[in-house]
């Protein structure tokens, strides 16, 4: 992990766009609840239940944030995208490294934010969590960024459709051993014994697959891949037009969405099977708010209005990595507990939840104005 200041202007809307995905992981999906009790407005009850994970199939908001931060690693990628492949070995050999210590530590860090600042890491190395968001990211950008380094956009392309239709193939079609073709239950699916033989340690609350399971990160790297291009396409923006590149963004947001909905009915959308539906669908809404975003903020100017968001994701790895180590709420209270205390009941948590945001974006907007950025 390494703190740099920056060299060249950094893509406000990816920050921004970040920063927001990030935002319900530090305490924003807490503010429908809140003001449901401030309100009594069931319309917040609708809103709140967007703010958890599907139960199997179906799809909610909060499903969303994890392969948006995907999809958003390849778009960073994309921006600058290099072939590396005519170059003499010795010379990739910095890129490799580089990409292996990325890869590496981040699926440490990811084992790291598993178990807490509370609950402290076993010494039995058997009872470990070795699956993890920031595994998930770090294994679908490296072999994402493999590709790009070695292969054309062709290749590229006919690699992401290979891997969602021979996704697709495998769950549906080919048979479990012990089990049956087509099994999409918990206990019966493809992904359920590839974690019971090849994941090691335990998996997410002791569950038969573990939502960053071992086969599904295959088709998380077509989020990556998705990302590059949309990268690309927002690297020509001073080319082709901002507002022609932003409509054609979003058009292919809306394909995609569309795409993923229509193979739902043969093969749902399922977030803990990464499904292929499940990748269209999420790439389609990515690309539809990075389009957004970068209209609202690149180009009408909306970046002061965007700011909050804009350093949370300046910074998202510490601050993601803070959620778990760091207890925000005995801090919160630490130094906002006598004002929650003192407005009326009925306030006091919605007043809780600004206040626990309210920390965070002090010690954000810190970093950022010291233009203090850490990345892996």
């Amino acid at each position: 992990m390494t703190t740099t200041q920056p060299t060249r202007k950094r893509l406000a809307s990816l920050d921004a766009l970040r920063g927001m995905d990030m935002f319900w992981i530090l305490g924003g999906q807490s503010l429908f609840a809140a003001l449901f009790v401030l309100t009594g407005w069931t319309g917040w009850k609708v809103f709140e239940a967007h703010t958890v994970h599907s139960v199997w199939h179906g799809f909610t908001f909060y499903d969303l944030i994890f392969p948006l931060f995907i999809f958003l690693s390849g778009v960073a990628m994309g921006l600058a995208p290099k072939r590396i492949d005519h170059l003499p070995f010795d010379e990739r050999k910095v890129y490799y490294r580089k990409a292996g210590k990325r890869l590496l530590l981040l699926c440490l860090l990811g084992i790291l934010y598993n178990h807490g600042w509370g609950t402290g890491m076993p010494m039995a190395l058997d009872e470990i969590r070795y699956a993890s968001v920031l595994g998930r990211i770090a294994i679908a950008w490296f072999f994402c960024a493999m590709l790009v380094w070695h292969t054309s956009l062709r290749t590229q392309i006919i690699t992401a459709a290979a891997i969602l239709v021979g996704y697709w193939l495998l769950l549906c079609f080919v048979p479990v051993p012990g089990g049956s073709a087509g099994d999409l239950s918990a206990a019966g699916s493809w992904n359920a014994w590839f974690d019971a033989h090849l994941l090691p340690g335990i998996s997410y609350q002791n569950r038969v697959v573990d939502p960053e399971g071992v086969l599904s990160n295959i088709p998380a790297i077509v989020n990556a891949l998705m990302g590059v291009f949309a990268g690309q396409l927002v690297a020509r923006a001073q080319q082709i037009g901002e507002w022609k590149m932003t409509a054609l963004l979003f058009a292919a947001g809306v394909v995609s969405v569309c795409l993923g909905w229509l193979w739902d009915l043969q093969f749902p959308v399922n977030k803990e099977l990464w499904t292929s539906s499940f990748v269209l669908v999420t790439v389609g809404w990515s690309a539809i708010l990075l389009a957004v975003f970068y209209a609202l903020v690149d180009i009408l100017p909306g970046q002061r209005a965007a700011y909050p968001f804009v350093i949370i994701g300046a910074n998202s790895i510490i601050i993601y990595l803070a959620s778990s180590l760091v207890n925000w709420g005995y801090v919160s209270q630490s130094v906002f507990g006598g004002v929650v205390r003192a407005v009326p009941e009925v306030w006091q948590p919605l007043i809780a939840v600004i206040a626990l945001l309210a920390v965070q974006m002090l010690v954000l907007h810190w970093m950022y104005r010291r233009k203090i950025f850490v990345s892996v």
